[in-house]
């Protein structure tokens, strides 16, 4: 899933953002008051600040970049490129996309080693590893997803569909809800190859049920392909306990890899001798400098990397992943479940005429509520020049994108009594 993009049509934030408008007192002292209270508070300042911002509620799109990265980058020009040199790929650049793939499963994943790997974009790792479940299952023509899925996971269905010869079988869930259990039951049968479908929703913020689900995809034969882009780094995972097959996700949104940072790929390892992905490249061979005239897939994860690893735009990630590690994953999401009920009692008693059209249920919610509001397109403009940077998406929805290490409780009262301000009751 990649919409790390803006909305469409958005102007370019101003130099000097025009005035947010004043908090109400008793709102700004219940929001101090949540922030004095919050464990991961201490996180915030570790993040590089942002001149002119009110509230950044985005962190669903894009992550802020932590301080310790600035720092990060540098060393790495004046060591390992400049001083080291071409050296620097034996001494662990050609093993970064599985060494840092391991600390991703191991911090954010609920992966034991050797199953995730650090590659490519959201859309290219998707397409490989689609193409790859289908070709593994022969003789079965269905591809099973979702109308309301993210455009590159439709559009990647679609291309190999044609590609292949296969049906398309669509679900269409409840937009404000998401995928469920039964739904996939009835959509999937024996010649059903492989289902696709997001963890978190990219509109709605629901949370599919993954073991479930997990359990019917292969009670059908078939093999199950989870998005993970809204929901590693902010929902806790444990894919091998759930018997997840393969998975796919962004870092730039909750791992903070930043714009064009890497995916990452996970393929279960009772599954890693049957899946083939289709881009046979050099660096995914079994012996990349022997130079051979054939390809021989390398054993293991290693296999699913195709070209020369993105070493520079690996580096960010790291400093998230160990913060992340620090804090624990129970403690981000509980963070999250708080800053996201939050934000729902905010538009509850503060957004006149909005609708919430995300789950009110902590447990199928993620780390984002999405807003609903006929004038949110105008609205969503109009906040960004006023330092409060939410995002829009079609027909009418503002999402408010909650990162809970860099996110406060009065920047989000800040950023939605700003909305409100700009906002007519209907």
């Amino acid at each position: 899933m990649t919409d790390t993009a803006p909305s469409a049509d958005l102007p370019a934030p101003p130099s000097a953002a025009l005035p947010a408008a004043a908090l109400p007192a008793a709102l700004r002292e219940r929001a101090t008051a949540l922030d004095a209270a919050d464990p991961l508070a201490r996180y915030r300042d570790l993040f590089a600040p942002s001149e002119g911002l009110i509230a950044y509620l985005d962190g669903n799109s894009l992550g802020r970049p932590l301080t310790a990265t600035r720092e990060r980058l540098t060393s790495f020009v004046d060591g390992p490129w400049a001083a080291r040199l071409i050296r620097s790929w034996d001494e662990g650049w050609m093993d970064a996309p599985t060494e840092l793939g391991d600390t991703l499963g191991r911090v954010a994943l609920g992966a034991a080693p050797g199953q995730t790997v650090v590659a490519d974009s959201t859309t290219v790792l998707l397409y490989k590893l689609a193409r790859a479940a289908v070709d593994a299952r022969p003789g079965r023509t269905v591809i099973v997803a979702d109308t309301e899925n993210f455009p590159t996971d439709r559009f990647v269905l679609q291309g190999i569909a044609a590609e292949r010869g296969l049906e398309l079988r669509w679900i269409t869930p409840d937009a404000e809800a998401g995928v469920t259990a039964d739904e996939v039951a009835a959509a999937v049968g024996p010649d059903t190859a492989l289902v696709l479908l997001s963890h978190v929703a990219f509109k709605s913020g629901y949370i599919a049920d993954l073991p479930a689900i997990t359990r019917i995809v292969h009670d059908a034969g078939a093999l199950v392909l989870w998005d993970l882009c809204h929901s590693a780094g902010s929902v806790p995972l444990d894919l091998d306990a759930d018997g997840v097959d393969i998975a796919v996700g962004c870092t730039y949104k909750y791992l903070n890899g930043g714009p064009g940072s890497p995916a990452f790929a996970y393929l279960a390892a009772g599954l890693q001798d049957e899946v083939r992905q289709p881009v046979q490249g050099w660096m995914g061979a079994a012996d990349p400098f022997a130079m051979g005239p054939e390809y021989e897939p390398a054993t293991g994860i290693r296999q699913l990397i195709s070209g020369t690893p993105p070493v520079i735009g690996m580096l960010p990630m790291r400093d998230m992943l160990a913060l992340i590690e620090e804090a624990g994953m129970p403690a981000v999401r509980e963070k999250s479940l708080a800053l996201t009920a939050f934000a729902i009692e905010l538009a509850d008693e503060h957004l006149p005429g909005v609708r919430v059209a995300s789950p009110r249920d902590p447990e199928h919610r993620g780390s984002h509520v999405m807003l609903d509001h006929p004038d949110f397109k105008r609205v969503v403009a109009q906040s960004w020049e006023r330092g409060v940077i939410p995002d829009f998406r079609p027909p009418q929805g503002l999402r408010v994108g909650l990162s809970p290490l860099s996110t406060s409780f009065t920047e989000v009262a800040e950023g939605l009594w700003t909305i409100r301000t700009l906002t007519p009751a209907r």
